[in-house]
């Protein structure tokens, strides 16, 4: 069995059922109390700092930002545990009950991160969609919809339904393709990137060692020559006329140098796509 990617969401197991029923079942109503409690106070800190999104104002657009946030204070509560959801939360994880970030496709309509404790599913960002609804929703992991995204062309199909995004295949940073392999294009949404910098899709590419990554970058539409990247530094951007190529074969030499497994050439990859959006010195493609 593979083992789970980064915030890849794991299947129930009769093990994980029972520590649930026995530690977090008896919370009840409780533990929604209690997320709902932690998820204003990720509000007050992030509301004013977090401008609008696709023109939305907060919380719409931010599930990753809210979740995370919880998430990081919600462990460190843990640490030294005072309420009762967290005493039973510490003896659940203390037992081997999962209690991890996830992300994936939420009933096959858009991208979605969330909790899962046990079999529990616990979003806790449920209203950056439709801002109508309650904040917090708990159902079981099997029926809330969340699955994993299975490979490029599951993302694409999400992008476009979520973003109204149209994907291109990466000819305009050939060097970063291997991981980021697609360029979204989202008017009034998001501003043209690459995709996707998650730590989700970027082991999903790992995993296969670049193949769907290159066959998308060998036969995928290219970016429209007018299209510009915000930042692009002068040293990632393709260096021959054919960019295509230039693409398909940083796929093809990552795979002979082993770079599927290498954390340093990984990091390096990751430090530029970095580099990239926060490089004020950057100037733009063209």
């Amino acid at each position: 069995m593979l083992a789970l990617l980064p915030q890849q969401i794991a299947p129930p197991t009769p093990a994980q059922a029972e520590l649930t029923e026995r530690w977090l079942t008896p919370l009840g109503d409780a533990l929604q109390a209690y997320c709902r409690t932690l998820r204003a106070e990720t509000d007050t800190v992030l509301a004013p700092q977090l401008p609008s999104a696709a023109g939305k104002p907060y919380p719409y657009g931010r599930c990753e930002e809210i979740t995370q946030h919880l998430y990081g204070r919600l462990q460190e509560r843990l640490r030294q545990p005072a309420h009762p959801v967290e005493l039973a939360l510490q003896g659940f994880a203390a037992a081997g009950g999962l209690l991890r970030s996830v992300w994936g496709v939420l009933r096959e309509q858009y991208f979605q991160n969330a909790l899962q404790m046990g079999t529990l599913y616990v979003d806790v960002s449920n209203d950056t969609v439709v801002v109508t609804k309650p904040p917090v929703e708990i159902l079981p992991m099997e029926a809330s919809g969340l699955v994993a995204v299975r490979d490029l062309a599951h993302f694409r199909q999400t992008a476009e339904r979520y973003w109204a995004a149209t994907l291109y295949a990466n000819h305009l940073v050939p060097s970063l393709a291997p991981l980021l392999p697609l360029v979204s294009v989202s008017p009034g949404r998001l501003r043209p990137g690459l995709q996707s910098a998650c730590d989700y899709m970027i082991e999903l590419m790992r995993r296969d060692d670049f193949q769907q990554a290159e066959a998308w970058l060998r036969d995928g539409p290219p970016p429209p020559p007018d299209l510009r990247l915000a930042r692009l530094p002068a040293d990632l951007r393709p260096w021959t006329t054919d960019p295509r190529q230039e693409a398909v074969l940083a796929c093809q030499r990552a795979r002979a140098a082993g770079a599927s497994i290498d954390p340093h050439w990984r990091h390096a990859r990751v430090s530029d796509y970095l580099r990239l959006l926060r490089d004020p010195a950057a100037q733009t493609l063209g």
